[in-house]
């Protein structure tokens, strides 16, 4: 196992960023900025033995700080919070007291705001042992933050050892009630970006969404995904009937099914050409696949343009709208409690 470091870039406030290159031993590796916990490689074997990079990224700071990027704005590879996904009018109430997050999607605080954790630049250290080697990410979201209660911190271990496994383990503790949820927006394409992700197969472990009005505000209902376009309990080509769904494509959270242990399958991806399989593994009750709808051929990597359907997301997390939802597994995070979840994304053959 090792760990290198080197300098990403600049932030637009002046601050150095760094990029840290996580190795096992066979030469797969990650590496991830402490600019957002951004991870802008994901770099693992295909069936012939060769390495391909299997995320969506880039190779310096400037391009994530760009215009076009922040005209799109597409989270690449990010740690998002306070709030991934939706808040319906950037609103929710706690003990009778409204609190108003900045609305950057029409009606709609979408991945914790203006500046949400995407944006940051983390405390970062590094750990290695004969296992696994880990980057660790602190960062304190004061108190009123994009119109968050409580002064938050957050903690986020990234961890890749040698079955080609890459870990995600979130913590965070308050000193004030506040609604918390967190996530990672890789972007996925399993053929390392040669075409795009519709011959992907793809499972997931779900029998119930969480049902949307035109916005992808929750209802509060749970519907069950049986003989619909959103079906995967078997695999099937993500591309088989991607056409039919309203909205431009797959952005929809599944209610994961749970069996009582507290990390479990979520899905799994496959791709045939490069012989790539990923399976994803959370405690998270949700996860939400997203299609790279809104990717538009604008932004590119060399030779490697990033267009609409060129990647998929798999992002666990709690629902959207959970604050505004009594319904839904709650979100809220006490003080004296400490948050705690993690996700891991194993990569292997078919």
């Amino acid at each position: 196992m090792d760990i290198q470091k080197q300098v990403f870039g600049t932030t637009d406030q002046g601050h150095q960023a760094e990029i840290y290159t996580l190795s096992n031993d066979s030469g797969a590796f990650v590496k991830i900025s402490n600019y957002g916990g951004i991870i802008t490689d994901i770099v693992v074997p295909d069936k012939k033995g060769l390495p391909g990079n299997v995320v969506a990224g880039f190779d310096r700071l400037d391009d994530y700080q760009s215009e076009d990027y922040l005209k799109v704005m597409p989270y690449f590879g990010a740690i998002i919070g306070r709030y991934a996904n939706r808040i319906n009018n950037g609103q929710f109430e706690i003990d009778g007291e409204i609190f108003t997050i900045p609305c950057n999607l029409g009606d709609v605080a979408l991945h914790g705001g203006i500046e949400g954790f995407d944006k940051k630049l983390w405390d970062a250290s590094t750990r290695i042992s004969e296992k696994e080697a880990s980057l660790v990410l602190k960062y304190l979201s004061p108190n009123g933050e994009e119109g968050f209660p409580g002064n938050l911190q957050t903690e986020v271990t990234y961890s890749w050892n040698n079955a080609d496994e890459l870990s995600i383990s979130y913590r965070a503790q308050t000193d004030r009630k506040t609604h918390l949820n967190l996530t990672n927006h890789s972007y996925f394409n399993l053929n390392g970006f040669r075409r795009d992700i519709l011959d992907h197969r793809l499972t997931i472990q779900a029998e119930q969404i969480t049902e949307t009005d035109e916005a992808l505000i929750p209802t509060g209902k749970l519907i069950p995904v049986e003989g619909t376009l959103l079906d995967f309990k078997s695999s099937r080509r993500i591309g088989e009937r991607i056409e039919e769904v309203k909205g431009n494509g797959y952005d929809h959270n599944y209610v994961l099914a749970k069996n009582g242990d507290p990390l479990q399958l979520a899905a799994i991806a496959d791709d045939e050409e490069s012989g790539r399989r990923m399976e994803v593994y959370t405690t998270e009750p949700g996860m939400q696949l997203y299609t790279a709808n809104w990717l538009d051929g604008t932004l590119s990597r060399g030779s490697i343009i990033f267009k609409k359907r060129f990647a998929f997301c798999l992002e666990t997390q709690h629902f959207p709208d959970s604050p505004n939802q009594p319904g839904f597994p709650s979100t809220l995070l006490l003080p004296g409690t400490t948050f705690s979840s993690k996700t891991v994304y194993k990569f292997s053959l078919l």
